[in-house]
């Protein structure tokens, strides 16, 4: 019976999560100027991580 109310929970919490993440989202994105921060970001995490290992 526990079972059920932590799956209950957890998929109430999810559907709350995802309600404020839509209300918070910006509401107009250039799809180019998404994609150039997102590889951006990609390729100065794959750096980061070149450098820890030693590469």
């Amino acid at each position: 019976m526990s079972d059920m109310r932590f799956v209950r929970g957890m998929c109430v919490g999810l559907v709350a999560g995802a309600a404020v993440g839509v209300a918070l989202m910006p509401k107009k994105k250039n799809g180019k100027n998404v994609a150039g921060k997102a590889l951006k970001t990609a390729g100065e995490i794959l750096d980061q991580i070149t450098d820890a290992i030693g590469l």
